[in-house]
């Protein structure tokens, strides 16, 4: 089938698979819990051109799958209360990434036939999908937990820190270009964040209000704004637009803090359902459908390297953030923040294609690397769920006693 004549049906058959994906995740709950993403994921290698070929990315579907990426993203930094995770879990997921960096620039050197540029690559290594995560935490009911926290800082760091290395070493431009890059998009968050942090004016209040529930959205459309402006920033100082994402996420919390509980409720069920019932799915679908299944399947090799490269994100990632947990972190707890930390994908994606690209790593490599990021995907947070399945539940961030704990953490 021509990729062509198989645009129409795409654009049927992958909000198909995301409608599939919660039905067969539900299906088999009685036996296992399975992240819903992990069938978005497999259901897009089956529609896809290595195995069914029914569907293609072509121009639209790419566009729909880049904006799902930015959307998971900003829904990332969005759902980061930096006052909750701020001291501990932030310095110790701080500690854990730098070791993961040290770890992964050493790896990515052995595995290239250029140390300084396969070093580059090893930053592949360090990712962790806090915009994957986030989901199966709020669904499983531990986003708001002590343990979820911990989660949250471990992702946070491992979604941010890895953007900025990827500003600083593969954007192509001398340290001191990058550096000015960094600080004139500093400059711009700061400016953000000191606008969204300002009082609002009472007709804005009102104004958000009056059109929560009609045509208006008043409040949607500014979020959104927000979103496109950063994102633009991003890109004119020619950094990685998941950047601008997630910073835009931060800015648009600050920007809504002071309204009403009632009221942010709705606004934010509003932006869960454009991200997770629209465009994070077409992204997960997507990236099924783009994976590279005959580049593994044809060399012995590289198929080989996948389970090895999935072995080296626990290694890197998530032993540092297990080894580097509080000290009054159980067993199963550490062990599943672990998993949790070294589970990755759009980051990975993103750092290979910019290698590839360059000619810096090779397209087998890179699709090895690829395919370990989509597993730890499919195996990471089922197992970390079933490590702690056994455990005792963390009590709600609201509990007196859990919220000390976490502070002392």
């Amino acid at each position: 089938m021509s990729a062509g004549a198989s645009q129409p049906l795409a654009l049927i058959l992958i909000p198909a698979a995301a409608v599939a994906a919660p039905l067969l995740a539900d299906r088999l709950l009685r036996w296992i819990a399975v992240p819903t993403v992990v069938f978005e994921i497999v259901l897009g290698v089956l529609i896809g051109p290595d195995v069914l070929d029914w569907a293609h990315v072509d121009g639209l579907v790419g566009s729909l799958s880049q904006f799902g990426l930015a959307m998971l993203m900003f829904l990332a930094g969005y759902e980061i209360d930096f006052a909750r995770l701020r001291g501990g879990p932030l310095r110790r997921a701080g500690a854990a990434w730098l070791v993961s960096l040290v770890l992964a620039l050493g790896v990515g050197a052995l595995v290239n036939d250029v140390p300084l540029n396969g070093a580059f690559a090893g930053l592949a290594l360090t990712t962790t999908a806090l915009g994957t995560i986030l989901p199966i935490l709020r669904d499983s009911g531990e986003l708001s937990t002590p343990f979820g926290s911990l989660v949250m800082a471990t992702g946070a760091v491992g979604e941010f820190a890895p953007i900025i290395a990827v500003a600083a070493l593969l954007s192509g431009n001398s340290p001191a270009r990058t550096a000015v890059i960094l600080g004139a998009f500093a400059v711009i968050t700061a400016v953000a964040v000191l606008g969204a942090r300002r009082p609002r004016p009472a007709w804005v209040t009102r104004l958000i209000e009056r059109t929560l529930r009609t045509s208006g959205q008043f409040a949607i459309r500014t979020v959104i704004l927000v979103l496109a402006t950063m994102v633009a920033a991003a890109l004119w100082l020619d950094l990685d637009m998941l950047l601008g994402a997630f910073t835009a996420g931060i800015v648009s919390r600050l920007l809504l803090s002071d309204i009403r509980q009632a009221e942010e409720e709705v606004i934010e069920a509003k932006l869960e359902s454009i991200g997770f019932g629209f465009l994070v799915p077409v992204f997960f679908v997507v990236s099924g459908m783009k994976f590279d299944l005959d580049a593994l399947l044809d060399d012995p090799g590289t198929l080989l390297l996948v389970p090895v490269f999935l072995l080296l994100l626990l290694a890197v990632r998530g032993v540092p953030a297990a080894l580097l947990a509080p000290a009054g972190l159980g067993p199963r707890d550490r062990t599943a923040l672990g998993l949790y930390g070294a589970t990755a994908l759009p980051l990975v994606v993103v750092i290979t294609t910019i290698e590839v690209d360059a000619g810096h790593l090779r397209s087998s490599t890179a699709a090895a690397l690829v395919g370990a990021g989509m597993l730890s995907v499919l195996a990471f947070p089922l197992a970390a769920q079933r490590v702690r399945g056994g455990a005792r539940p963390s009590a709600p961030a609201g509990d007196g006693r859990a919220r000390v704990r976490a502070e002392s953490w």
